[in-house]
């Protein structure tokens, strides 16, 4: 789940600032009374109203996925995403998902695009 925007963030706070009824804001910008009341405790107690980053450690199919897919993609410039995740299992004996192929290949940077 992805967390609010910094600017709505601050919009709910402006709004509490002014004396909005909290009823009103969650009418308004559509945010829950619970939101509102972390808000303002995240406010007080810290001074900043910034997300928090999300737990969890990072994937190690992903790691070696973006670490060796780069060759990969080189050789076969046309497959299909299902076709990258195929070859990814007969070369490196680890099976994963076209989706994962597509995140890697999206956090390398290359494009669907042809140079």
């Amino acid at each position: 789940m992805q967390a609010y925007s910094r600017d709505l963030r601050e919009r709910v706070l402006r709004a509490a600032d002014q004396g909005m009824p909290h009823q009103e804001i969650v009418r308004v910008l559509g945010v829950s009374l619970a939101t509102i009341g972390r808000y303002l405790k995240q406010r007080r107690e810290t001074g900043q109203v910034r997300a928090k980053v999300i737990p969890g450690r990072p994937s190690k199919k992903m790691e070696a996925l973006q670490a060796g897919l780069d060759a990969q993609l080189r050789a076969f410039p046309d497959a299909t995403l299902e076709h990258h995740a195929h070859y990814w299992q007969q070369s490196q004996g680890m099976q994963v998902s076209r989706w994962s192929v597509g995140r890697a290949i999206k956090r390398m940077g290359w494009t669907r695009k042809k140079p």
